[in-house]
């Protein structure tokens, strides 16, 4: 790193958000092996048609790429393939009172805002930024398909079609085939192989005469039950014990099979704008500040406890999980009402009024217990085995480049793709950021963030525009910089005065203490 970069060309580490595409199936079948050079297809026809980019996915990361390069060219093709019938990846298989995690303003693609800005008056998110939910997700993600990415005239989009490798893909509902000729490259927006409950493959088994169901159907099956069982210990499995205790499920009829405590971002320091500058950057001041102070891994996530920016739901479990999942006080605390937490177990089977543990033990419940299943992993454990770089001869991986900001990340390699001409460049400026798991992997995924930003503030074909970038969450501070307050400008300095400093402790600390928990 050179020099210390000015807060303006800093983004805040805080916001979560949710990680999101849809997942590659995989080389079905090989054009190539039907003697027809991708022609023709077991006996069927394919269409030709042509593109300078082939993009598998349209899920948000997909689009945020193609919305940005749009923007940064004027004549580039692109061809979208979806296995979904709408636009929004993962976001088609979500729960029905899925939220957001982070502000809406920090979500979307970079040209078109989603929500209205609002506070929220009511719930555990009452008094900060509005929290768009799936429906309203999805509503938007399809608005920007067809009223900014088709109305462009230059994307085709093929929902309902699933990609069979070598440029061809196929249509769900009927034998057509098409093979697309890419001027320039593939790219690959389903990296992260998100999975979520209603897709995921369960790893224990469920007797015929036990109720477990994914948490899309809890609203239409949970009143005629009176005793709940949610199973995993992320932020799906949070908000499946809220929605239960909003509406009205007494705290004692709840069992919870948490795994791993998880560490969580406090969400009053990822707001927005002007009215919460001294919270939100205040919150990075003091991030930046621990990462400097810290001693160990243990040590730095405590002094982030007392400062306010991490949050834990029992003060007396140490967490050994962090997945960059954002949560209010209100939310914490509504988890903290419940009292049966099965810590540190993993669920085997469920049958005969017990769960089964993998360790080996049983737990008796009542025979009439509703069991939520929310023990998918976002990320899967492989995806990071060998990842490749982002940019390769004919082809490009949509990776996080600054986390938790997929989105973000999307838009800076866009940016990067439409700026330079050779891949060496950009793979220097676009390190891909693995995210955490642990609160040790959060240390590895702040510091490489950081570095990645300091790098775009060193170029002068990304400084000016990650400043206005509408997904940079720094991007509103930098608007509203001038006439600051002087207590503004003492965060300020305070935040430059630790940013590098914070860096550097952060790699000490990883060279001096291994992974306790080990790889994903």
């Amino acid at each position: 790193m050179r020099g210390l970069p000015d807060f303006d060309e800093i983004c805040p580490i805080f916001v979560a958000g949710v990680i999101e595409s849809a997942r590659l199936t995989g080389l079905l079948i090989r054009a190539d092996q039907t003697g027809l050079a991708g022609r023709d297809l077991n006996g069927v026809k394919m269409k030709q048609i042509s593109a300078d980019y082939l993009v598998i996915g349209s899920g948000a990361v997909s689009m945020t790429f193609v919305d940005t390069m749009l923007a940064e060219t004027d004549e580039t093709t692109f061809v979208m393939v979806d296995r979904h019938a709408l636009p929004g990846g993962h976001w088609n298989d979500a729960y029905p009172f899925v939220r957001l995690h982070q502000p809406s303003s920090f979500y979307g693609v970079a040209s078109t805002a989603l929500g209205h800005d609002r506070i929220d008056e009511s719930g555990s998110n009452k008094g900060y930024y509005e929290l768009a939910s799936g429906a309203e997700v999805l509503s938007y993600f399809d608005r920007v398909m067809r009223e900014r990415l088709l109305a462009s005239g230059r994307v085709q989009y093929f929902p309902l079609h699933e990609y069979r490798g070598d440029g061809v893909f196929g249509a769900l509902l009927s034998e057509e085939m098409y093979s697309v000729s890419v001027n320039r490259r593939i790219v690959d927006g389903t990296f992260f192989n998100t999975t979520v409950p209603s897709t995921h493959e369960r790893k224990f088994s469920v007797a015929p005469d036990v109720m477990c169901v994914a948490p899309n159907a809890l609203p239409k099956l949970a009143g005629a039950y009176r005793k709940f069982a949610v199973l995993g210990g992320g932020k799906t499995a949070m908000d499946a014990a809220v929605w239960l205790l909003d509406h009205g499920a007494p705290a004692e009829a709840i069992s919870w099979v948490c795994p791993r405590a998880s560490w969580l971002i406090n969400r009053a320091t990822t707001q927005p704008g002007k009215r919460f500058f001294a919270a939100t950057v205040g919150g990075i001041a003091d991030q930046f500040e621990a990462m400097v102070a810290a001693t160990s891994p243990e040590d730095l996530f405590l002094r982030l406890e007392a400062a306010g920016v991490m949050i834990r739901i029992d003060r007396d479990k140490t967490p050994s999980m962090f997945h960059h999942a954002t949560s209010s006080v209100g939310e914490v605390e509504q988890l903290a009402r419940i009292e049966n937490v099965i810590h540190g177990e993993r669920v085997a089977s469920l049958a005969g009024g017990e769960i089964g543990f993998e360790s080996g033990r049983g737990l008796a419940v009542a025979e009439d217990t509703l069991f939520i299943d929310c023990t998918a992993c976002v990320v899967r454990a492989d995806t990071y085995d060998n990842p490749p770089p982002v940019f390769e001869e004919g082809k490009l991986t949509l990776q996080a480049v600054y986390a938790p900001i997929i989105t973000y990340g999307a838009a800076i390699i866009a940016r990067l793709e439409a700026q330079f001409e050779d891949d060496a460049t950009k793979n220097a400026l676009s390190a891909p950021v693995r995210l955490a798991d642990t609160p040790y992997q959060w240390m590895s995924a702040t510091a490489q963030s950081l570095m990645n930003q300091n790098g775009w503030n060193q170029t002068p074909q990304m400084r000016d525009w990650i400043k206005q970038c509408r997904l940079n969450p720094a991007a509103q501070a930098i608007a509203e910089g001038s006439g600051r307050a002087p207590e503004d400008a003492e965060l300020l300095e305070r935040v430059k005065a630790s940013a590098f400093p914070a860096v550097m402790n952060m790699h000490k600390l990883m060279a001096e203490f291994p992974d306790p928990h080990g790889e994903r």
